[in-house]
């Protein structure tokens, strides 16, 4: 066979790429709004705009903010006396209640001092019963003094009696009574006199000496008072050698042990009562529809899973950086204007199937996300 047969020629077909640009063009040629695509599309777009608008609605209804903590009135725990600790309560992270003993100083001065002083109460009251005689005596000195001044002055008065008689009968009759027996009564009468001005004056000397005797009393009284005053404070002294716990609550930081010395002042220990709350900084625009007793939803970022419920206790008139221990000064420099945080106290709300963080071993400082329902 010749090199030079050639194969017939085959007849004319189509080529491939022709099809797919004939396809494309058909595909072209479809309306968008037929494109399976586009309805996917917008049935998206239909479920993120009713999604975003119920989301919108739904938490239009809160105000939330993520700078908040539990926050309590902490007790801090410290001597009034100095000494050495002679017992001290292993109570580190657990519960006392108010009235428990917690630590105890040894007694040395205090307890001489209530000696001395229960002592001197005693000896106030027999000084104060000895008074108490003396007012007796005086009074009895007093009448024995006017009994005895009964006869020099009826003496007294029938002398000046007779000496008037006389001096009458003299001016009637000089004859009728003798110089001799006038002069008698004239002298009779200066004497009895002068004896009757005699017990006056121990009469009122006696009274002097009842006022006296009853200002010993009422001194030797305020001396008993200020005795026992003694005693008081030395019980009060002898009362704080034992601190006790003023509240219910946890004990914590403690920084003692039986044998420390104290000073007066000097802290212990510390105790977190039982009522806590939440301290909550608002942004100034978000108090706008805040009131107090609205709802509050707690997360505790310790135990994200278990919701507290609150409620709003009070808003504090003035923003946070109002009370700093400097104040900022916006009347001087440049000022830019920043968005203040307001304190907002939320309250813990129990019963009821709520959750009580007493039963969890929640705290100061611990970090909250509240959201109050304003809506």
């Amino acid at each position: 066979m010749s090199d030079d047969t050639q194969p017939p020629a085959a007849p004319d077909q189509p080529e491939a790429g022709d099809e797919a640009r004939e396809n494309a063009k058909a595909k072209d040629a479809t309306p968008i709004y037929r494109r399976p695509f586009f309805w996917v599309l917008i049935l998206v777009a239909g479920v993120a705009v009713v999604g975003g608008t119920l989301y919108y609605l739904h938490s239009r209804q809160f105000e939330a903010t993520d700078d908040a903590f539990v926050d309590a009135h902490i007790v801090r725990i410290a001597p009034e006396v100095a000494g050495t600790l002679i017992d001290v309560a292993d109570l580190d992270n657990r519960h006392v209640n108010a009235g428990q003993l917690l630590a105890v100083i040894k007694p040395t001065g205090p307890e001489a001092q209530l000696a001395e002083a229960s002592a001197g109460v005693d000896q106030a009251i027999a000084q104060l019963q000895q008074a108490q005689a003396q007012v007796s005596s005086a009074i009895a000195t007093r009448n024995q003094s006017a009994a005895e001044a009964q006869a020099p002055l009826a003496a007294a008065i029938k002398a000046a009696q007779d000496l008037a008689r006389y001096q009458n009968l003299a001016r009637i009759d000089r004859s009728a009574v003798a110089s001799t027996q006038l002069d008698q009564a004239r002298a009779n009468a200066n004497s009895t006199r002068a004896q009757a001005d005699a017990a006056r004056r121990q009469i009122a000397s006696a009274d002097a000496q009842i006022a006296v005797a009853r200002k010993q009393v009422d001194a030797a009284g305020a001396v008993i008072a200020a005795k026992r005053a003694q005693v008081a404070q030395a019980n009060v002294t002898l009362g704080n050698l034992r601190l006790v716990a003023p509240v219910s609550g946890q004990v914590v930081n403690r920084q003692v042990n039986k044998g420390s010395y104290v000073a007066p002042g000097s802290q212990l220990l510390a105790i977190v009562p039982d009522t806590m709350w939440v301290t909550a900084n608002f942004k100034e625009t978000q108090l706008k529809n805040m009131r107090i007793g609205q709802p509050v939803s707690i997360k505790v970022d310790a135990y994200p899973d278990i919701e507290f419920k609150g409620r709003v206790d009070s808003i504090q008139r003035g923003a946070g950086q109002a009370f700093a221990i400097l104040p900022p000064q916006n009347a001087t420099g440049n000022y830019v204007k920043v968005v203040q945080r307001v304190p907002v106290r939320i309250t813990f709300v129990t019963g009821n199937g709520n959750p009580d963080p007493r039963n969890y071993p929640i705290g100061p400082g611990m970090s909250v996300t509240p959201s109050v329902k304003v809506r």
